[in-house]
């Protein structure tokens, strides 16, 4: 299992906030049966410079790595870029995808999207360069028109939910029928600590499995491990 979304890497933004924090959130998700976390801490533009987040994000995973051992499950590193407009015209772009793949989690902002936000989305995954995750896009349903995200997903555009969205009492329906019907790729915890917003993506892959079944639940997962690995130098 993969976890696709979370603040799991220590001191470097609004998630963990040191080593102990992070091993007791790794040493969860291995219980839930997460192989592999996918470590997304926020990256935004105005803030600081590529080689300046890619400098402490490197500094806090090698003070994770000093302290982790065999039972946790592997972290790969890749940041939670907030979109704004021209961010397809950013020439570093690149060093912030998924370890040596071409994927790249996108944060949207949260209100009705333009023609152009629109047209740069399509571009940027449709440029050969890039495929671009949108992340916990359950945040953004309510603002959208249904032609939006038919046209993202045509496009080839991905899409990430929280785990929180799959088993919260209010949203789980609609959840679920959007999994179903394929229009989800990937689950993430989003965790970012031990108490208010802890790992439980369990819960999440439980629900799943209750309703579709075991071999979806797999499906998912072998998606998520060959996309992964689809390049040849990544290798989990």
């Amino acid at each position: 299992m993969i976890d696709w979304h979370s603040h799991i890497l220590p001191g470097i933004d609004d998630g963990s906030q040191n080593e102990e924090e992070s091993l007791s959130m790794l040493r969860s998700l291995g219980d839930q049966g997460v192989e592999c976390v996918i470590a997304t801490p926020h990256f935004y533009a105005n803030d600081e410079s590529v080689e300046e987040f890619l400098a402490r994000r490197n500094e806090s995973i090698s003070r994770l790595q000093k302290k982790m051992n065999g039972d946790c499950p592997r972290v790969v590193c890749e940041a939670e870029v907030r979109y704004y407009p021209g961010i397809g015209k950013m020439s570093e772009l690149d060093k912030l995808k998924i370890g040596s793949t071409d994927l790249i989690l996108l944060e949207m902002p949260m209100n009705k999207w333009t023609e152009y936000t629109l047209r740069e989305l399509v571009e940027l995954s449709s440029s050969g360069k890039l495929t671009v995750i949108m992340a916990h896009i359950e945040r953004y349903l309510s603002f959208q028109d249904r032609s939006v995200w038919r046209r993202l997903n045509e496009s080839g555009l991905l899409m990430q939910v929280n785990a929180s969205f799959v088993y919260g009492c209010k949203t789980k329906r609609k959840a679920l029928k959007l999994i179903g019907d394929g229009k989800i790729q990937f689950i993430g915890s989003d965790c970012h600590n031990m108490t208010t917003r802890s790992p439980q993506i369990g819960k999440a892959y439980d629900l799943i499995k209750k309703k579709y079944g075991e071999e979806y639940v797999a499906q998912m997962n072998e998606y998520g491990y060959q996309i992964l690995e689809r390049n040849k130098n990544f290798n989990l």
